[in-house]
Formats: C-alpha cells, sequence, structure tokens
C-alpha cells in the first residue's frame, strides 16, 4: 500500500456548514431536550452522530444511480447486487433490505423463540433490542481486554471462545439457534475481531451445531486491521482476507449504510436455505418483494458499486489513519480516549473524562451535550443510557462495564481540517470539564430510549 499525503479523493460537491455561537446551541439543546438525536441538522457544525448512512457516495455511485431499473421483481439492479454480494462473501442467497435491523429483525424473526440465548461478542443496540422482541436472551460474550480503556491489545473485538463454548455445552442447540459475532465490535470501541478468533469460534459453533452469523456492517475495516495488524497476513489483499471471514459463517447481516458507502440499504446474506426460505415469506409482509426488499433498483445499483470501493485499500488506508491520528493527538494532550484507535470512530472515557458526575447522572450524555454546547460537535453516548438494564431479581439497575462517547467518522465527508478542529475542542472542554453537568431523565422509552429520551440537569 502507497500512502498519499492526503486524502485519496478529489471533492466535486460540497455542503455549507453554518455557523453558530454558543448561546443558540444552548437554546437548541434545551429545546431538544438535551437529545442529540433532536437536534436539527443545520444546527450542527460537525455531525458525529453515526457513520450509518452518512457517506459521501462516489460518481460511480451516482451514475449508477442514473441506471436504475424500477422493475417490481426481478430488477437488473437487484441482479448487480446479488452478483457483487455473492462474489465478495460467498453465500448463495442474497436477501436485500432497506437496512440493518430490518435484516436482523427478519434473521431473529425466522431462527429465534422466546426463552432461547443469542451469544455475540457484543450486541449493539439495534442487535441486542431485536433478540429481546423475540423474547430471548442477548448474551454478551467479550474477550476480557474488551473492557481495559488503556490497552494495546490488537483484538479487543474478539469473541471469549473459550466462555461460549461453556455456554454451547451447559445450553444445548435447543436453547441457542445461533451465535453472532460483530466485525467491527461497535460496542467495544470499534475495535476489530481477528482471522484467528474468527476461526475459533467458527469451530466451535461447527462442533456443537450451532450457525455462525456475521453481523457485517464494517466487515472491510475489520479485514483491514486484520491485514495490517495479524501476524501472517500482510501479504493478503483485504478482499482475500474478507472472503475468508465470511467463509467461516453461515450467514451474515449487513447495513450496507456503512461499509458499502451508501445512504440506505442493506442485506441477509446466508448459505442456509432453511432460513433463506422462512426470511424470504417473512419479507413478503414486513419488506417487500424478496428480490427488492424496500430498496428503489437505483438504490440497490449503489450499494452493489460501494461494496467494491469499500474494500478499496487506499481508501482505507486513508480512513483509518485520520481516526488512529486522532486518537494519538488526544491521548498526548490527556485526554483519556480508546486504544488501540479502532475502525469508525474515536471513543472517549466518559467516567475519566468526567469523574465528579456520577453513572446515574449519565457521564457519557452529559459530555455529548457538553461537547456540542461547546462546540457544535454532535456525537453519541454508548454507556448507561444506552446499555444499562435493570436485573429482575432485584430491581436495581446494572450499568455496562464501558462508559463511552462515540465521535463516528462519516465516510469520505470531513478532511483532516475538520478533524483538527474536533481533537482542539475536546482538549478544551476536557480542560474546563468540572462545569459539565450531569443529567436525569424527563422521559425514559421503554427500548432504545436513547433515540427519544428526554433530559434535564440533574
Amino acid at each position: 500500500m502507497n500512502q498519499l499525503p492526503f486524502e485519496p479523493y478529489k471533492i466535486k460537491t460540497v455542503e455549507p456548514i453554518r455557523p453558530s455561537t454558543r448561546k443558540q446551541r444552548a437554546a437548541w439543546a434545551r429545546q431538544a431536550r438535551y437529545n442529540v438525536f433532536a437536534l436539527k441538522a443545520q444546527q450542527i457544525l460537525i455531525d458525529l452522530l453515526t457513520d450509518s448512512g452518512t457517506s459521501a457516495m462516489s460518481q460511480r455511485q451516482w451514475a449508477g444511480i442514473m441506471e436504475g431499473d424500477e422493475s417490481y421483481a426481478g430488477s437488473i439492479n437487484f441482479q448487480n447486487m446479488e452478483r457483487t454480494i455473492r462474489s465478495v462473501t460467498g453465500f448463495r442467497h442474497v436477501i436485500p433490505t432497506h437496512q440493518g435491523r430490518s435484516a436482523e429483525n427478519l434473521l431473529f424473526s425466522a431462527a429465534v423463540s422466546a426463552g432461547q440465548i443469542v451469544p455475540n461478542n457484543t450486541h449493539f443496540d439495534t442487535t441486542g433490542a431485536n433478540v429481546r422482541l423475540r423474547g430471548a436472551e442477548a448474551r454478551n460474550l467479550p474477550v476480557g481486554q474488551a473492557v481495559d480503556i488503556d490497552s494495546d491489545y490488537p483484538f479487543k473485538g474478539n469473541m471469549d471462545v473459550a466462555a461460549l463454548d461453556r455456554l454451547l455445552e451447559k445450553e444445548g442447540t435447543k436453547k441457542i439457534p445461533l451465535v453472532m459475532i460483530t466485525c467491527t465490535n461497535n460496542s467495544a470501541g470499534g475495535q476489530p475481531v481477528s482471522l484467528a478468533n474468527l476461526r475459533q469460534t467458527s469451530e466451535v459453533c461447527r462442533r456443537r451445531g450451532v450457525p455462525l452469523f456475521i453481523d457485517a456492517c464494517r466487515f472491510a475495516e475489520n479485514a483491514y486491521f486484520i491485514k495490517t495488524r495479524e501476524r501472517g497476513q500482510r501479504h493478503r489483499t483485504v478482499r482475500e482476507i474478507a472472503r475468508e471471514m465470511f467463509s467461516l459463517a453461515d450467514g451474515a447481516t449487513m447495513s450496507a449504510k456503512k461499509d458499502a458507502l451508501v445512504n440506505i440499504g442493506g442485506f441477509l446474506a446466508t448459505k442456509n436455505t432453511r432460513i433463506a426460505k422462512r426470511v424470504k415469506e417473512l419479507m413478503v409482509v414486513i419488506e417487500g418483494f424478496p428480490t427488492y426488499g424496500g430498496l428503489a433498483g437505483r438504490d440497490m445499483e449503489a450499494l452493489s458499486r460501494g461494496m467494491e470501493e469499500g474494500l478499496d485499500e487506499g481508501y482505507l488506508e486513508s480512513r483509518i489513519g485520520q481516526i488512529a491520528r486522532m486518537v494519538d493527538r488526544l491521548a498526548g494532550a490527556g485526554v483519556p480516549v480508546l486504544r488501540p484507535a479502532g475502525g469508525h470512530a474515536v471513543f472517549l472515557d466518559a467516567k475519566r473524562f468526567c469523574p465528579h458526575i456520577p453513572r446515574d447522572q449519565f457521564p457519557g450524555q452529559a459530555l455529548s451535550v457538553a461537547l456540542y454546547i461547546e462546540h457544535g460537535i454532535r456525537c453519541v453516548e454508548i454507556g448507561g443510557v444506552m446499555f444499562a438494564q435493570t436485573d429482575p431479581e432485584t430491581g436495581k439497575t446494572v450499568y455496562p462495564k464501558l462508559e463511552l462517547v462515540r465521535l463516528a467518522i462519516p465516510r469520505r465527508v470531513y478532511t483532516d481540517r475538520h478533524m483538527d478542529y474536533v481533537v482542539d475542542s475536546i482538549a478544551d472542554l476536557h480542560g474546563k470539564k468540572n462545569g459539565i453537568r450531569g443529567l436525569r431523565f424527563t422521559y425514559n422509552p421503554p427500548r432504545l430510549r436513547h433515540f427519544l429520551a428526554r433530559y434535564d440537569f440533574a
């Protein structure tokens, strides 16, 4: 790989960023009830809320939009999408959906029943919510290094394979219908899963007779980390590594709004004919006909082309390098940041950033709100708001071990100058962190509460 001294693309279309004052942002935050999801796009300077659906599409993708075949069934664009995904993953059955959470819903509706357990290295919010919607348990089995903020362990996203084997031995296939592994592991800081860990996880699942599915939202970034961090992999292409990753599983769900570089779209792909048949029966009611799945033909064409572009190693080197430079600068400024750098985001340790704020006042949410008010940057907490649960026996709140704030970097959108502003802003806020105030709920929805919750200062 040859590193360019700048982004490996030219900017052809621009979107204006509207300036704002601290006074304006404080008023807007109050109107939004201190939930950053309720802010309006024009009120944001730098939007790092998510990397999902926020990518800039290429000229080749936009050209594909003009070739949209809107036939209800069997469109040319579906044929192209099916051919591309089969080429990348090796899976025979390709079922389009409008986004990843729909693919999750369809998979779990077809394969999971009440009272069962779905293990994962770490479920993300919608994945866990879709499991629980079926009356099943979303069980997280990350390796111990995943909760060590300062560890330089290169594959903190790994599955605890020994714990998975014990669980499968204890519960059996009647209780565990499938296993999932998320690559990269978003909830654990965007950290990758090693190829060795995937092989071990696959071997355990096959020995126990349980299907393995990959949450493949960021499969290309994970493959790039394998190439650059795992011994004996540097000579291989990212595409070759990705193909082996998929060969170790029985299927995958994907929000294509991440590594396929599109603004809408997803899919379920599998070699399991029984599951594919059941999913297609369900999706006719939920998503649409199995050859469009809630997508316009033009969107499937953009997805097909984005799947190829997302595997470009020059692009991946630039993207992941940008995030690594941000992490290095923040760590050098004394800001508590998760290391090593992950693939799609910078993760701040909110517990150490705001040690004066107790967990029941949501330091991650408080830090997110403060960063917006002070500097116009929108991000999201991944901690007590998103993942805390109530113990059914004691009624007490059980908080996740990590209290993170995620600054997700959209693909091909912001330059290093933008990211310099983000780093300087975080360092500035860290210098006056004692002024950050905790929050309390004024409205607490029953599920996926971070999207709709409302707050006031504690």
